[in-house]
């Protein structure tokens, strides 16, 4: 299966495990890489000195290239990159930011660069950074998004369109069936995150993984737009973020009842009632917590045999 993606990371299969908070640890990203795809480990909700320790397993737990990836917005960026350089870190995915600000910096270093967009302009925009290659995320995905809405059926032709560098499809795929569905409207490779949130490898807490198995259509929403549009699984969180919208608040009084460390309470911590709790709308595909290496023998089967369908038609 070799393309632009593969050579690119060296890889087997193009395919990215999303290096998502509280959930994309080193045992998740070694099994992913061990399975022929990219494993990432997920920066943003890591201290520095814990990063530094998630990658030094990494390395000790698989051979093949994984990365980090990087939300650009949050503290210790600095102290961050330093040490992705100094462990020897060889692909870093930047998001949540300028992808100026450190594009040339990590290449001159001998990283290879990726930055995960959700429009045609900031795809753009990063090309003209000199990225490598480009993840375009479809509002269907988990977590923060874009502001636009733009679904992953619409937005990969658009930046295909235009773009000249790889193109990673991601929002709403974890099955052959869509990696299949993305390559053929234009992408190179798809970057999966739900799916491997339910996976026995990755760090978030077991409940929170039962409540994404048991997710059906419909049950999550994007919401705080007003801050940073996140998807969130309805909760008590969410319905309490709803009641306040009610009253037209402020930004500041939407802060104030976020507050600090919900996500960790919700994915890592168990808390389903006051947690924040991001998943994709594709958590209503997902059926099972099984092990990395069967979700993507799984995946790549299905591909396969999707192949042969379309072939036929």
């Amino acid at each position: 299966m070799a393309n632009r993606i593969t050579t690119l990371f060296n890889i087997k299969y193009p395919i990215i495990q999303a290096g998502m908070i509280w959930n994309s640890g080193w045992r998740l990203a070694a099994a992913a890489s061990n399975s022929g795809i990219l494993g990432l480990i997920g920066a943003g909700s890591m201290y520095p000195e814990v990063l530094r320790e998630h990658i030094r397993k990494c390395k000790a737990a698989t051979d093949k290239p994984f990365g980090v990836n990087v939300p650009m917005l949050y503290p210790n960026i600095t102290e961050i990159m330093d040490i992705i350089v100094e462990e020897g870190v060889k692909i870093v995915f930047t998001s949540a930011g300028n992808p100026k600000t450190w594009t040339k910096w990590l290449q001159d270093k001998g990283i290879t660069v990726v930055h995960v967009v959700s429009s045609v302009k900031f795809a753009l925009k990063s090309q003209d950074a000199g990225v490598d290659a480009i993840v375009a995320e479809g509002f269907e995905a988990g977590g923060h998004n874009g502001r636009d809405e733009t679904t992953t059926l619409t937005l990969i032709p658009m930046v295909k369109e235009q773009l000249q560098i790889p193109l990673i499809a991601a929002g709403g795929i974890a099955t052959g069936r869509a990696m299949l569905a993305c390559m053929i409207l234009g992408a190179d490779g798809v970057q999966v995150g739900s799916r491997f949130v339910a996976s026995e490898e990755s760090s978030a807490h077991q409940a929170f993984k039962q409540v994404v198995v048991d997710a059906k259509e419909g049950d999550t929403q994007l919401t705080l737009k007003e801050l940073a549009p996140v998807r969130l699984i309805k909760n008590k969180f969410y319905n309490d973020i709803q009641e306040l919208y009610k009253k037209g608040p402020t930004p500041e009084q939407l802060r104030d009842l976020l507050g600090r460390a919900r996500a960790k309470r919700g994915m890592f911590e168990g808390d389903l009632q006051d947690g924040e709790l991001e998943i994709g709308q594709i958590a209503g595909l997902i059926h099972d917590v099984k092990p990395v290496a069967d979700i993507v023998a799984e995946m790549i089967a299905e591909f396969e045999e999707a192949k042969q369908k379309v072939t036929s038609l």
